[in-house]
């Protein structure tokens, strides 16, 4: 007999999504299924993120179980994506936006901003629709790392465009104050001004939005966590002890504002000597992957101390748009990707506690 969809949907629900824990079937991630007369067989895998950390090999699957049942000449998968949103939707969010993401950390100095622009654009390279929204009013470093000095214009909306720059829409305090102008301002305009940023900014359509937390647990972090449904926050912490002690501080004050806590990144984790090529950790090692366990969040990875990093941030030519097949970028790369692997099971988490279902844990990498 010849093959038809429904042995096609069959032979499928043995593919799992590592992430989700289920079938592509039962996920709803198989469409198009077309069989010509001859046992060609097309269908298309819509995956969660363009970004998906296992995209290949879910392709790969799918074609060889199609390709063995009886009748089947050749499978052949095409793989798009639609990303979901991971927002509490029993409140409103950014008109346009599906998910917002607080990348924060307990202290300065550790790189977050560094990891905040690194993701934002590693995410636009694998496809996403990405903005970054610089909340570090009183260090805006944006506008230098992504190597913009373009000024915001108003549309005709009235609201304020942002600024693109490497395929990222930007809006950042910096582009509205000289460079070396400080921000002296108390808590009230400071939460204000975010307000602005977030609601008075036409982001348009985006899969992502990232905001540049500043450091610590303050005014910036509560307005952010109680007027916005965060989709998640991520943490950045380099290994050593006391950064880990400040970014456990401010993962816990997420959770406590029933902010889910998308996982921690370990920052400046290893050094290799540019003459020898000898690892050394200055730092330390392995810190935030042992906070991640012991705090019950994903560890989403760990991004090496690096010059060419540093230059990057320096030159507005991040790493993940200069030499985007350095060790580096696909440090951050793969970082971004275990952070949309996350984002998916918060948006299928959500749509399970709709329905009533049960509600996984988080998969932990």
């Amino acid at each position: 007999m010849p093959v038809t969809n429904d042995d096609v949907l069959r032979a499928l629900t043995v593919v799992k999504d590592p992430d989700l824990g289920r079938d592509l079937v039962t996920l709803g991630m198989i469409e198009n299924v077309k069989i010509d007369p001859d046992g060609n067989v097309t269908f298309t895998i819509v995956l969660t993120t363009p970004a998906c950390p296992v995209k290949e090999q879910l392709k790969q699957q799918s074609e060889t179980v199609v390709s063995a049942l009886p009748g089947v000449k050749s499978a052949v998968a095409e793989v798009t994506s639609r990303v979901r949103s991971g927002t509490m939707t029993q409140r409103e969010g950014i008109p346009g936006v599906r998910n917002t993401i607080a990348v924060g950390s307990g202290k300065g100095g550790v790189g977050k901003s560094t990891v905040a622009v690194n993701l934002a654009l590693a995410l636009a390279r694998e496809g996403a629709r990405v903005g970054l929204l610089d909340a570090d009013v009183y260090g805006p470093n944006i506008p230098l790392m992504m190597g913009s000095t373009a000024h915001p214009m108003q549309g005709p909306d009235n609201k304020i465009l942002p600024v693109e720059a490497y395929g990222v829409k930007l809006i950042s305090m910096g582009f509205f104050v000289e460079a070396d102008s400080p921000v002296i301002w108390r808590g009230p305009m400071l939460t204000k001004l975010l307000t602005q940023f977030m609601y008075d900014v036409n982001w348009g359509e985006l899969d992502y939005l990232i905001m540049d937390m500043p450091p610590g647990t303050g005014d910036i972090q509560l307005t952010t966590a109680q007027s916005v449904p965060l989709t998640g926050a991520v943490m950045v912490s380099t290994p050593q002890d006391v950064a880990l002690l400040d970014a456990s501080k401010a993962l816990m004050m997420f959770k406590k504002l029933n902010v889910p806590v998308l996982g921690i990144v370990e920052n400046m984790s290893t050094f290799s000597c540019p003459h020898c090529g000898n690892p050394t950790d200055l730092f330390g090692h392995g810190g935030a992957q042992a906070a991640a366990a012991r705090y019950a969040v994903p560890f989403l990875g760990e991004i090496p101390l690096h010059l060419r990093i540093r230059e990057g941030g320096d030159s507005g030519r991040p790493v993940v748009v200069d030499t985007p097949e350095s060790p580096e970028a696909q440090a951050f790369i793969q970082v971004a990707k275990n952070l949309a692997a996350q984002v998916s099971v918060i948006a299928y988490q959500q749509a399970d506690a709709q329905k009533g279902a049960p509600v996984s844990f988080f998969s932990k990498r």
